[in-house]
């Protein structure tokens, strides 16, 4: 497994600048969270293939800006809204393809969604949406998110069950703690599907920290990924004022590779 960053973490820094101070910093596999639908054209991607090739750096995953409104574009029971979500989503699929990355995030339908459809319809969508994106050479992932409906492992074992060929998903730890669900629980239900995970820690006083900077227990997550056969990439995303110095990012890289065996990040400067 490979450890890599999501430009989240410098958010609300313009993307492209957020890849470059991390490329400087030694990280070459991201995560890029898109922030809106000009970052999606052609020219703005031909500019961030540049960047990301200056520095020898690969995109793994790309994560939508229209995550909260998935419960209304694509599992709400307006059907129709639905048929033209796909198109949005088709936006996402197309540009990761563009930017050679294999993995789009998605969030799905609030629990609290009074609209949302029953979690039969929302698996039959769900692999739909799946199909379009093999079409493109990408694979949707169905991230864990606390206050939607993924915020269970029983949510996750249903999917499985009803979808085997289309059912993928990315962990996140953070959401996991929120969620109130034991990590290493999340990581068993999710098994041979799990291929991303969202790392982070946390602490007495911080939901969410930077790796090694809390009190998680990675041995025992790692020990659970690895019987799981994972093969994906660990994404550190946290939140901006999770941390104080743009060395601290590194720090915690330095950290996770020594727990889950990647070789030490080089120097790009």
């Amino acid at each position: 497994m490979k450890v890599g960053i999501s430009t989240g973490c410098l958010y609300p820094m313009l993307t492209e600048e957020c890849i470059d101070v991390l490329a400087k910093l030694g990280f070459t596999s991201f995560e890029i969270f898109f922030n809106t639908f000009s970052e999606l054209k052609d020219e703005y991607l031909d500019m961030l293939k540049y960047i990301l090739e200056k520095y020898n750096a690969r995109v793994k995953s790309i994560h939508p800006f229209t995550s909260s409104y998935e419960s209304f574009l694509l599992f709400s029971d307006y059907e129709r809204r639905f048929m033209d979500g796909i198109k949005i989503y088709e936006m996402y699929f197309r540009t990761a393809r563009k930017i050679g990355a294999e993995k789009v995030i998605l969030h799905g339908s609030k629990s609290v969604f009074k609209a949302t459809v029953s979690c039969k319809e929302y698996f039959r969508r769900f692999d739909i949406l799946q199909h379009y994106a093999s079409d493109y050479g990408v694979i949707l992932l169905q991230e864990n998110v606390n206050n939607y409906i993924s915020n269970s492992v029983d949510f996750v074992n249903m999917m499985k069950c009803e979808i085997p060929e289309s059912a993928a998903f990315v962990c996140d730890i953070k959401q996991c703690r929120l969620g109130g669900i034991e990590p290493t629980d999340m990581i068993n239900a999710m098994g041979k599907s799990l291929k991303h995970i969202h790392i982070n820690d946390f602490s007495d006083e911080n939901k969410c920290v930077l790796p090694g900077r809390g009190i998680l227990d990675f041995k025992k997550i790692f020990s659970s990924v690895n019987k799981t056969g994972f093969d994906g990439d660990v994404i550190i995303e946290v939140y901006r004022h999770s941390f104080d110095k743009m060395q601290e990012l590194k720090d915690a890289h330095s950290f996770l590779t020594a727990v889950c065996g990647e070789r030490k990040m080089e120097e790009n400067i």
